[in-house]
């Protein structure tokens, strides 16, 4: 029986603008303006080199930050090393805009939940199954549930930079499952990401993958968590 239920956090709960509006909104911050052609190249080298966090991954990651992308979601330091490391190559930012195009990614406005995830997360809250987030993340998304009045329907946060463990390594699974006081078989895990989000199986917890998609694009991703409640009796 499914007592407890784990999610995800980019891709499965909540969707990263696009790297125009990105790109746009911290143009219009700084007043530059580009033209409709420069803009599209700037948007462009951006995506190609995966520089907007919670975006596209970089097409190629340059040697020299090899090592600090596969472990960027370890500290806060490492997290912003990368992704200002991958702003600089792609060539296009003075150190002001990078500041500020890094730190626009960690705004509540940056983000929109799946049209779901609300009455999901109050399902789930009505029928009494606790609900943990575990995320691969280098800051604290909290303020982000908060702006979203979703923050009082999670129990537990689990993210990388705060437990030391990057998924897919079983241990913040484990962590997560304490959290929740429930043994791991009974508790769902819930993400995009076969190899990240399926290392939950390592422990024996049963995982239901969403597809990452625009927002407006997956209206109804997370109904066969509910289905699988049903079906396991968890009413």
């Amino acid at each position: 029986m499914i007592k407890g239920v784990m999610f995800d956090f980019s891709g499965t709960l909540f969707r990263i603008e696009s790297t125009e509006e990105w790109l746009a909104a911290i143009l219009a911050e700084a007043g530059l303006p580009l033209a409709d052609e420069e803009f599209a190249d700037w948007a462009r080298r951006l995506t190609e080199y995966g520089a907007l966090p919670g975006g596209a991954e970089p097409l190629r990651v340059p040697a020299h930050l090899e090592v600090l992308w596969h472990e960027r979601d370890l500290s806060a330091d490492q997290h912003r090393a990368a992704y200002t490391g991958l702003l600089r190559e792609a060539g296009l930012a003075t150190s002001e805009l990078e500041r500020a195009l890094y730190d626009r990614h960690m705004t509540p406005a940056a983000w929109q939940p799946y049209p779901d995830v609300e009455p999901t997360l109050r399902e789930l809250r009505s029928r009494g199954i606790p609900v943990a987030v575990v995320s691969n993340i280098g800051w604290d998304l909290r303020p982000v549930f908060r702006a979203y009045g979703l923050d009082e329907l999670v129990d537990a946060y689990l993210l990388s930079f705060e437990v030391g463990v990057q998924k897919p390594e079983p241990e913040i699974f484990r962590v997560a499952c304490d959290a929740l006081g429930l043994a791991a078989a009974d508790v769902l895990m819930v993400g995009d990401d076969r190899t990240k989000d399926g290392g939950a199986t390592a422990l024996g917890c049963p995982v239901q993958f969403v597809d990452h998609l625009p927002v407006d694009q997956r209206p109804a991703g997370l109904a066969p968590v509910l289905e699988l409640l049903d079906g396991a009796g968890g009413r």
